[in-house]
C-alpha cells in the first residue's frame, strides 16, 4: 500500500537540511606560530624615528634591484618612505624598525606567548615602537637578550632578520648539511641560526644581492633587503604572488625549492594575469598548459579582460558557456615556442584551429595579433613563451554579445535535458550508500548505487538514482543547483564545490510498491573535465523514515 507523506520525523528532516547547509558554509583554518630562540648581543646605536607613509619613492629607480619588492609592499602600506619622498633603501634597519615592519606585515598573526608586565627594561612605555616590539615578541618573530633587554636601536644583522621570519612563520625542514651548496659563506652562520636559515632557504625566503650565493649573515640588514625578505615571507603565506621569474629581482632569490616555471605557473606568479589564470582553471586548460608542450601563449592582461563588455567575464565563468570559454582561450595558444623575432606578418594557426593575423611594425618595433598589441614579448617559460597583449582575442565563431542576452520567449527558461547547470555538468556514475537511520528500504543499509544528474535548466536538475538491496529503492529528486564556490587547494590545483538541495519521490521496488516523500541535499566536486565526485544525504519518508549518505563518482557527458 502506498504510504502517506510522513512529517513526524522532524529530527531527520533537520539532519538532512543541516548537513546540506554545512556544505555551503566556508571553513577557515588558522595556524599557530612558533617562538624564536634569543640571539647574541651587539652594540646599540642611536634611535631612528619611524618614517612617514608615501608610495612615491624618488630614490628607488625603475632598474633598482629591489624595486619589485619595495613597490609592492609600499602599495599595500606594509612599508613606507620618508617625508622627503625617499625610501633610503641602503640604510640599515634597527631592531625596533624591523619590529614595526613585522607588525605591519603580519598584523593578524596568532600570539604564542606573553610579554611580562614590565616589558623589556630598555623599551619605555612611551617609546615609539613599544607596541610593535611587544607584538613582534608575542607573535614569536623577535626575542630579547639576556638581562631582559631588547636593544631596539641596534642594527639588526641579516641573519637575525631571517631567523625572525623563519621563527614567526613556524618554518621547518631543510638539511643544514646542504647550506654550503647555497652559500659560499655558510660557515659564518651562527650556530643558533643554522636550523632557521636552512628552513628559510627551502621556503625561498632568502634574498641575496648582489651575489645570490653570498649570505653575509652578520652584515646589517638594509631597508631594501628587509623589504625583499618580508615580501618572500608574505609569498610563502600565499598573501602575495611570487616575484615573476622574468623580472631581474627574481635572480637574487635563493631557490631552496625550485619554483615552477611552466606557462601557467609564470602567469600565476604575475599580478597582471590573475584573470587569465583563473579562467584557465575554470576551463580545465591549466593542466594542459603545464605539460611539456612547447606552446606560445598570447596572454591578455587583467586590463584586457576588464575591457570586455559588462558581465562578459561572469557569463564566461558559467558552466553553460564553458564551450565558448574554451574556444576563446585556445584561440590565444599556438603550438610550438615562437619568439617575437620568429614572428612574421601573416596568419598563424592557433590551437583552436583558426588563424590569427600577425602584423609587424618594424619602424616602431611593434607586433600586433589581430587588433591586439603585444605589450611585453618573450617571457620565457620552461614549456614555451608568453607574449602579453592588451586585448582579448575572440575567435570568429564566438559571439560574446549573445552570452549576455537574457532568455527569450515568454519568460519560461528553456528545458534541455542533460545540459550543464550553474553547478556543473551532467553525469552518470556509480557509488555506495551508507545507511544512517531507519530499517525500511535499501536506503537505510550499506549498498551499491547507480547515480546520475540530468540538467534541465541553468538552475534545476533531476538526479535519478537507484540503491540496490533487499528492498531496492529508486530516488527521483529535482534539485536547485548552486554556483560553484572555492573549497580549497591541493598543491597548485584549486577545487570548488557546487551545493544542491531538493525534493522528490522515493519508490520502493518490491511486491508492495511504496512511494514516499524524498528530501535531498549535497555537493558536487568537479575533478577535471571528465569526472565529478558527488556526495549527499537522502531522507525517504516511507512506512518508516530512512536516511542514507550517498557517495559516488560520475562521468560527465555534456
Amino acid at each position: 500500500m502506498s504510504s502517506l507523506f510522513r512529517w513526524s520525523s522532524t529530527k531527520v528532516t533537520l539532519l538532512v537540511l543541516g548537513m546540506t547547509a554545512a556544505t555551503i558554509a566556508p571553513i577557515v583554518i588558522s595556524a599557530p606560530a612558533s617562538s624564536q630562540t634569543p640571539v647574541p648581543s651587539a652594540t646599540p646605536l642611536p634611535a631612528t624615528p619611524p618614517p612617514t607613509s608615501t608610495v612615491n619613492l624618488s630614490d628607488v629607480s625603475s632598474d633598482y634591484w629591489a624595486r619589485p619588492f619595495i613597490q609592492a609592499l609600499a602599495e599595500n602600506n606594509v612599508i613606507s618612505g620618508f617625508p622627503d619622498g625617499t625610501y633610503r633603501p641602503n640604510q640599515p634597519v634597527t631592531r625596533a624598525e624591523f619590529a614595526a615592519l613585522i607588525q605591519k606585515a603580519f598584523s593578524t598573526q596568532n600570539r604564542v606567548r606573553q610579554l611580562s608586565a614590565g616589558g623589556f627594561s630598555d623599551v619605555p612605555a612611551n617609546y615609539w615602537a613599544a607596541a610593535a616590539i611587544q607584538n613582534a615578541y608575542e607573535t614569536g618573530f623577535l626575542a630579547g637578550y639576556p638581562g631582559n633587554v631588547f636593544r631596539p636601536n641596534q642594527e639588526i644583522p641579516r641573519v637575525q632578520g631571517i631567523v625572525a621570519l623563519s621563527s614567526g612563520l613556524g618554518l621547518t625542514g631543510g638539511d643544514t648539511s646542504t647550506l654550503t651548496t647555497y652559500y659560499n659563506d655558510a660557515s659564518a652562520i651562527p650556530e643558533y641560526a643554522v636550523g632557521s636559515v636552512a628552513a628559510a632557504t627551502v621556503s625561498n625566503l632568502v634574498v641575496n644581492y648582489p651575489d645570490v650565493k653570498q649570505l653575509n649573515p652578520q652584515q646589517s640588514l638594509t631597508r631594501a633587503e628587509a623589504a625583499a625578505l618580508l615580501y618572500q615571507a608574505l609569498a610563502k603565506q600565499g598573501r602575495v604572488q611570487p616575484i615573476a621569474s622574468n623580472l631581474p629581482a627574481s635572480q637574487y632569490v635563493v631557490a631552496g625549492t625550485p619554483a615552477s616555471t611552466d606557462i601557467v605557473s609564470l602567469a600565476a606568479s604575475s599580478s597582471s594575469f590573475t584573470t587569465l589564470t583563473s579562467l584557465l582553471k575554470t576551463a580545465g586548460l591549466a593542466d594542459i598548459l603545464q605539460q611539456p608542450g612547447p606552446y606560445t601563449v598570447f596572454a591578455p592582461t587583467n586590463d584586457a579582460f576588464a575591457a570586455l563588455p559588462a558581465a562578459t567575464l561572469q557569463q564566461l565563468e558559467q558552466p553553460e558557456n564553458r564551450e565558448a570559454l574554451v574556444k576563446i582561450l585556445r584561440y590565444h595558444v599556438v603550438p610550438g615556442a615562437v619568439t617575437a623575432s620568429q614572428l612574421s606578418a601573416g596568419e598563424l594557426t592557433t590551437d583552436e584551429g583558426r588563424p590569427v593575423n600577425i602584423q609587424i611594425d618594424s619602424a616602431n618595433s611593434q607586433v600586433s595579433v589581430n587588433n591586439a598589441r603585444v605589450l611585453q614579448a618573450d617571457v620565457k617559460a620552461s614549456n614555451g613563451v608568453i607574449h602579453a597583449i592588451n586585448q582579448v582575442l575572440i575567435p570568429p565563431d564566438v559571439n560574446i554579445s549573445q552570452l549576455n542576452q537574457p532568455p527569450t520567449g515568454n519568460g519560461t527558461p528553456d528545458v534541455n535535458v542533460g545540459r550543464s547547470t550553474r553547478g556543473g555538468r551532467s553525469y552518470i556514475g556509480v557509488g555506495g550508500n551508507i545507511g544512517l537511520s531507519g530499517d525500511d528500504t535499501a536506503l537505510s543499509d550499506t549498498n551499491f548505487t547507480v547515480i546520475s544528474k540530468l540538467g534541465l535548466t541553468n538552475y534545476l536538475s533531476v538526479r535519478p538514482s537507484v540503491i540496490f538491496g533487499d528492498d531496492t529503492i529508486f530516488l527521483v529528486p529535482v534539485t536547485l543547483d548552486f554556483s560553484p564556490r572555492r573549497a580549497g587547494s591541493v598543491g597548485e590545483r584549486t577545487y570548488s564545490i557546487s551545493p544542491y538541495i531538493g525534493a522528490g519521490v522515493a519508490i520502493e521496488a518490491n511486491t508492495d510498491t511504496d512511494i514516499g516523500l524524498l528530501l535531498t541535499g549535497g555537493v558536487d566536486v568537479p575533478i577535471g573535465s571528465k569526472l565529478t565526485l558527488t556526495g549527499g544525504v537522502n531522507a525517504a519518508f516511507m512506512d518508516e523514515t530512512d536516511v542514507g549518505l550517498q557517495l559516488g563518482i560520475g562521468y560527465n557527458f555534456r
